[in-house]
């Protein structure tokens, strides 16, 4: 990343506010998207335990965000899982993917109904054909928060996600999840891998809408 300037208030005046032309290398994730094909490896009592799942992904622009004179476009995404054998939510995940282009950072925060957030972060170019980010226990940038059950019974040390982008328009991802489980050792690593296939196209962010119909409230 670039230093900091002087001027940590002043935001830019002079921005696109159009996200889906400036997301850099996350434009590809834009959509909704779909897939049966998912492999989980986690752990239980008796031992690692895979299975599948079905996925369902819907990521949307957001308006431009600045942080003073940081500019960063970027995504917000939900993500539901579930399997063939149990009705019951398998996962749920809340977030957003950011890019900021004057410096090739991006970042994916992580929102889970089980006591967690996480924020990774990588650099890229905007023609990557795979981005990757992370996020470490105790690092006070790009860190990992859980409460206290899992801190105490599956705490997560580290955490990753390698996506790449197939020629096909799908996407394939691997995430890799380091669980200290208590009474053993070493972290276990948990596995998440998918390929998506885009079912639905994104639509523009609200402020490229007010602008096209000139209502501004």
């Amino acid at each position: 990343m670039s230093s900091l300037p002087e001027d940590v208030f002043t935001e830019p005046e002079d921005f696109s506010p159009d996200t889906l032309a400036n997301l850099g290398p996350l434009a590809r994730l834009a959509g909704e998207w779909e897939s049966d094909k998912g492999i989980d490896i986690a752990p239980k009592a008796e031992g690692p335990e895979q299975r599948g799942f079905r996925e369902h992904i819907r990521i949307e622009p957001i308006d431009p965000q600045p942080n003073g004179p940081q500019l960063l476009y970027g995504l917000r995404y939900h993500i539901h899982i579930n399997t063939e054998e149990e009705a019951i939510t398998f996962h749920d995940q809340v977030g957003y993917w950011l890019w900021e282009p004057a410096t090739g950072l991006i970042m994916q925060s992580i929102a889970i109904p089980r006591g967690q957030v996480v924020l990774a972060g990588g650099i890229a170019k905007p023609g990557d054909k795979t981005i990757s980010v992370e996020a470490k226990r105790g690092d006070t940038r790009f860190g990992i928060c859980s409460t206290t059950f899992l801190e105490e019974a599956f705490r997560t040390d580290y955490y990753r996600i390698d996506i790449t982008f197939n020629d096909d328009g799908t996407w394939s991802y691997v995430t890799r999840t380091d669980l200290a489980v208590r009474g053993k050792t070493p972290a276990f690593n948990h596995r998440d891998t998918n390929t998506l296939r885009r079912v639905a196209a994104p639509a523009a962010n609200p402020m490229v809408g007010r602008l096209k119909s000139g209502k501004f409230d």
